[in-house]
Parts: C-alpha cells; sequence; structure tokens
C-alpha cells in the first residue's frame, strides 16, 4: 500500500536541489491545464453519443410504422442510460485528478512564486442600488463549472430512468415474461455496476515487468567484411 506523507516529507522529496521543486510546479501547471481540457473533450464526446440516443429515442417512439417499437424504445434508452452514467463517473474521475494536480500547485508555489493560486482577487461588495442590481444580474459568483457539469450528467442520468420506466410495458402479473427486456435491462445494470466497481484507479503500488530484447547483425558467409573489401581495392590500385 503507498505510504502517506507528511507536509516535511513532501516537501523534502521535492526539495529545492537542481531547481527540482521549480520544475514540479510548472510540470504540475501543464497536467493540470491538460486535465482541463481533456474534461471538456470527455464531456463533447459522451454529449454526441447522449444526443444521438435522446434523437433516436424520439424518432422511435413518435413513429407508428417500426417493427418492435418497445423493444427498440427499452434498448436506446438503457443505452442511453449507461452512457450518462459512465459521463457522471468520468466528470467525477476528471475532478479527482484535476483537483490532486490543483493540491500540488498549492504546496509547491509557496517558494517558487509565493502563494498566488492560494490567494483570491474578488470585486468589492456593491455600495449603491445600481451597483447591487448590476451584481445580482451580472456579477461573478463562486460556482464551480465541473461540480455544475457533474449535476447536469446526473440529471441526465435521473431522465433516461424515466424514458426507461416510460418506454417499459404496462406491469400485469398475468402478462408473460418478455425475456428481451429482462435481458438489455440487466446487461445495462452490470454496465453500470462493472464502471463503478472496477472503472477506478488502483490505489496500491505499482509494480511491473520490464523486458529488453538486442538485436545484432548476423554476418552471412558470402558477406565480405568492410576491412576486407578495403583491403582488395587497396591491392588493385597498387
Amino acid at each position: 500500500m503507498p505510504n502517506q506523507l507528511e507536509y516535511a516529507k513532501y516537501k523534502e522529496a521535492f526539495s529545492d536541489k537542481d531547481d527540482k521543486q521549480e520544475k514540479a510546479l510548472e510540470l504540475a501547471l501543464e497536467t493540470r491545464k491538460f486535465e482541463i481540457e481533456l474534461y471538456w473533450k470527455r464531456a463533447n464526446y459522451f454529449w454526441t453519443f447522449i444526443a444521438a440516443a435522446l434523437a433516436a429515442y424520439g424518432v422511435i417512439r413518435a413513429s407508428k410504422d417500426i417493427a418492435q417499437k418497445e423493444h427498440l424504445s427499452v434498448l436506446v434508452s438503457v443505452l442511453g442510460f449507461v452512457f450518462s452514467f459512465a459521463w457522471q463517473a468520468v466528470n467525477r474521475g476528471s475532478k479527482y485528478w484535476q483537483e490532486n494536480w490543483e493540491n500540488h500547485v498549492a504546496i509547491l508555489e509557496d517558494d517558487v512564486v509565493g502563494p498566488l493560486y492560494k490567494t483570491v482577487s474578488e470585486r468589492p461588495r456593491p455600495a449603491g442600488v445600481n451597483e447591487w442590481l448590476g451584481d445580482i444580474l451580472t456579477g461573478p459568483r463562486k460556482f464551480s463549472v465541473s461540480k455544475i457539469n457533474q449535476l447536469v450528467s446526473l440529471f441526465v442520468t435521473g431522465v433516461w430512468i424515466l424514458l426507461i420506466w416510460d418506454a417499459l410495458p404496462p406491469f400485469n402479473m398475468k402478462a408473460t415474461l418478455d425475456w428481451f427486456l429482462v435481458f438489455v435491462i440487466a446487461i445495462g445494470i452490470l454496465a453500470c455496476l462493472a464502471i463503478y466497481l472496477y472503472g477506478r484507479s488502483q490505489p496500491q503500488d505499482h509494480n511491473f515487468i520490464v523486458t529488453q530484447h538486442t538485436c545484432q547483425i548476423i554476418k552471412n558467409e558470402n558477406t565480405v567484411s568492410a576491412p576486407e573489401v578495403l583491403s582488395d581495392e587497396k591491392g588493385r590500385r597498387e
């Protein structure tokens, strides 16, 4: 299991020898920026699939000529639910690693640039009615963009649950069990469980095996080596 570092041990690990702390801060800032860029790329990736699933669900439910309309509606809504659940999990994972690099920056910056990242500069409170009204309508607020995105993904996941419920046939104890619907819903639930249980980063120490191969040129019997060729040419000149 990985060891928990105290503050002194952490500072010692990134001592200022050979500008190690400055380089570590620069790397932490670059990686944080990279994580934020990946965050929005992942969001666009999931939004594409979710929007396509919503469009397909609407077309299926509105059409009167599609065969197996009920089965297709449930299948598409389960797919949308799984993608939305995965999006929620990816959002939280991205937030985790973003905070990881932000915490590194918060510790490393003190001895390099000072407490810049930890210092917040904001507007003064509004003085009059006009300023107060302007602040209410257009003033900045301490909203977390990533947290709002997580809440939106959670909302979309809940919407898909309602759509699945709407697509299912009316409950009837005497009706024959539709194994296709049971199978599709079961697969969706298992997929979400697999994402939740096995989609996390491993906290254990990383042990790995490294192998290295060598390569060499095998001398063929009919191949004349370079020194021999040079000596033959020299003999001809003489």
